[in-house]
């Protein structure tokens, strides 16, 4: 894991026994956003999103933390299988952050009932998702870097904006809930690469998986392919497209959604609690399972 220091925004390699306390930031990408490269060559310095950094790495030292996790700069993405480990392990990292801190780049008041906290585009990315759930400890702050409030005492609003309950956002274990609920969570939510609404949602279901960018949905069926081998949860089937939707998406004769969209109305969904529950297998065949009547 690469960490740049909070003081003198260098970067730093560690490994999981030499890894120190970190805080972490979670925002939305722009326009120039700063790579690794420019961040060890100097040359980020020179465009506007280096005042991202600096407003992070600030936050960060006055809190105590020596070291930021900040996606754009401490992932080398010329590197495929750098950037698979960084997307396989991203939940944890923000799991074992000491903080979290979430930039808002669209939001200009700390007042919450006078802002556009709500219509932040960071509620509607799908990376933000696991940044959003997987921290302990979450700090939102606004365009100037300005505290706008934490993750627990902005939980009524957050739960209100996300639909995710309030037992994920405070900390819950997610195998918890349903796969559907899960899924539900994700449905309102884009990315910019049609792979990355499957890669994005590898931590949330504790699924490890090989990226593939230029498979397209088949990322995302594969993604759900990869959980029934670990779940015999029913609920993944428990989805449909919304009447608005269903002349957009490619029809499917299949078992499996082909877009997390298709779980938006699945919230309510809980796993059943049958002892006698079966296991189901995907074969060449199809989907081999066993309900009751």
């Amino acid at each position: 894991m690469r960490l740049l220091h909070s003081q003198t925004l260098k970067l730093e390699e560690f490994h999981d026994l030499t890894l120190k306390p970190y805080a972490i930031l979670s925002h939305t990408w722009g326009e120039g956003e700063i790579s690794f490269q420019e961040m060890q060559s100097g040359e980020g310095s020179k465009k506007a999103a280096y005042s991202k950094i600096l407003g992070c790495c600030k936050a960060a030292a006055a809190d105590g933390f020596d070291y930021v996790w900040i996606d754009t700069c401490c992932i080398d993405k010329t590197s495929s299988s750098e950037l698979s480990e960084a997307i396989n392990s991203m939940y944890k990292w923000y799991q074992e952050a000491e903080v979290c801190y979430v930039y808002l780049a669209d939001v200009f008041q700390t007042e919450i009932s006078t802002s556009n906290f709500a219509k932040s585009r960071w509620f509607t990315r799908g990376w933000t998702l696991q940044e959003l759930i997987a921290p302990s400890s979450i700090i939102f702050f606004d365009a100037y870097w300005r505290d706008i409030g934490t993750k627990n005492s902005l939980l009524k609003p957050i739960t209100e904006i996300t639909g995710i309950h309030m037992d994920a956002l405070r900390n819950a274990r997610v195998s918890r809930f349903s796969v559907a609920q899960r899924m539900s969570w994700a449905s309102r939510r884009e990315t910019t690469r049609e792979e990355d609404i499957a890669y994005c949602l590898l931590g949330i279901f504790s699924i490890n998986m090989p990226l593939l960018y230029g498979e397209g949905e088949k990322a995302f069926l594969r993604l759900q392919e990869e959980i029934m081998k670990k779940s015999d949860d029913h609920s993944i089937f428990a989805w449909t497209l919304p009447r608005s939707e269903i002349f957009t998406y490619r029809y499917s004769e299949g078992f499996l959604a082909q877009t997390p969209l298709a779980f938006v109305n699945s919230s309510t969904i809980v796993r059943s609690k049958r002892k006698d529950s079966l296991p189901f297998t995907t074969t060449n065949r199809g989907i081999h399972l066993q309900l009751p009547l």
